[in-house]
C-alpha cells in the first residue's frame, strides 16, 4: 500500500488497475478491504482503483478525539488532488457517501462522477414524520452501541450496530473472525464520529451547485427512511438519477458485488 499526507494524518490506499480514477470511500467500522468483492468484480477492469483507508481506520493513522466528519472531508479531497488532476470518480457507501456529499457540497470541481449508497443524512428528513418514525429502532441501538463502546465494551458495540442496524440478528456469530476484529477495531473511531454534532447534517443548499452527474442508490431491504433521504439529495442535485439493487441491503459491494460493479461501471462510463 501506498501513502499520502492529508493533514495532520498519513492515509494508506491501495491501487490497482488502469484507466481514469476511481476513488471508493468506506463506511463505519471497517477498512478499505471492504471494497475488495466489488473491485475483483471487475471495477479493476475498468478504472485506475484507489481504496483508502479513512482517518482512524485499517493502517490509517488515527489522532485521539479528532473524528469529524468534516476532517474526512478535507482527507478526501487531499487524497483527490494527491492522485492527479481533478475531478475524479468517487463511489462511496453509508457514511463515506455523507462524507462525499458533504464533500461535494463545498468542493463540487473535485468530481466527475459520483456514487452514493445510503448516507446516513438523518438530518435531512427530522421533518418527516414516516422517515422520524422509521429511524426510531435504529437510534436507540445507537445509543445502546455508544454507551457499550464509552464504557469500553467494544465488541459488545459492536454486535449491536451489528445485529440491530447493519445486518440483522445472529449476523455477529456467522461473519469470519477477522471481520468481527475489524469492527472491534474501529469502535472508538466510530464513537468519535457519532459524538460529531454535524455528523448527520448537510448543506443542501451547497450540493444544489454540484453539477457532476450523481447515481444515488438503496437496496430493496434497507431501513425505508434511506429512501426519503435520497429523495432530498435527489431534489437538490442538477443531475441525479436513482439505483436500487434487488435484494441488497446497506452494502451491496460486499453481498451483491457482480450487480454494484456492474452497475457503478454503466454509470461511471456513461454506458
Amino acid at each position: 500500500m501506498a501513502e499520502v499526507r492529508a493533514g495532520d494524518v498519513l492515509l494508506h490506499y491501495e491501487e490497482t488497475g488502469e484507466g481514469e480514477p476511481l476513488v471508493l470511500v468506506h463506511g463505519s467500522w471497517n477498512d478499505h478491504r471492504s471494497w475488495r468483492p466489488a473491485v475483483d468484480a471487475d471495477l479493476k477492469a475498468a478504472f485506475r482503483v484507489v481504496a483508502y483507508d479513512r482517518r482512524g481506520h485499517g493502517r490509517s493513522e488515527r489522532v485521539p478525539g479528532a473524528g469529524t466528519r468534516r476532517q474526512d472531508e478535507d482527507d478526501l479531497a487531499a487524497l483527490i488532488e494527491a492522485l492527479g488532476p481533478a475531478p475524479a470518480n468517487v463511489a462511496a457507501n453509508s457514511f463515506g457517501a455523507s462524507i462525499t456529499a458533504g464533500l461535494a457540497a463545498r468542493r463540487p470541481e473535485l468530481f466527475r462522477r459520483i456514487v452514493l449508497h445510503e448516507p446516513p443524512l438523518a438530518g435531512l428528513v427530522l421533518d418527516d414524520p414516516a422517515a422520524v418514525a422509521d429511524m426510531r429502532t435504529v437510534t436507540a441501538a445507537v445509543e445502546e452501541a455508544k454507551r457499550l463502546v464509552r464504557e469500553g465494551e467494544d465488541a459488545a458495540g459492536a454486535k449491536v450496530f451489528v445485529e440491530r442496524i447493519a445486518l440483522g440478528p445472529g449476523a455477529w456469530e456467522t461473519m469470519p473472525e477477522p471481520l468481527r476484529d475489524t469492527f472491534v477495531t474501529h469502535a472508538q473511531t466510530w464513537l468519535d464520529e457519532q459524538d460529531d454534532p454535524d455528523w448527520a447534517a448537510l448543506d443542501v443548499h451547497g450540493l444544489a451547485a454540484c453539477t457532476a452527474p450523481v447515481l444515488l442508490s438503496s437496496g430493496t431491504e434497507s431501513p425505508a427512511w434511506f429512501g426519503a433521504v435520497l429523495d432530498r439529495l435527489a431534489a437538490a442535485l442538477p443531475r441525479a438519477q436513482r439505483n436500487t439493487f434487488r435484494g441488497a441491503g446497506h452494502i451491496p459491494h460486499v453481498t451483491h458485488p457482480q450487480d454494484y460493479a456492474a452497475t457503478v461501471t454503466a454509470f461511471l462510463l456513461g454506458t
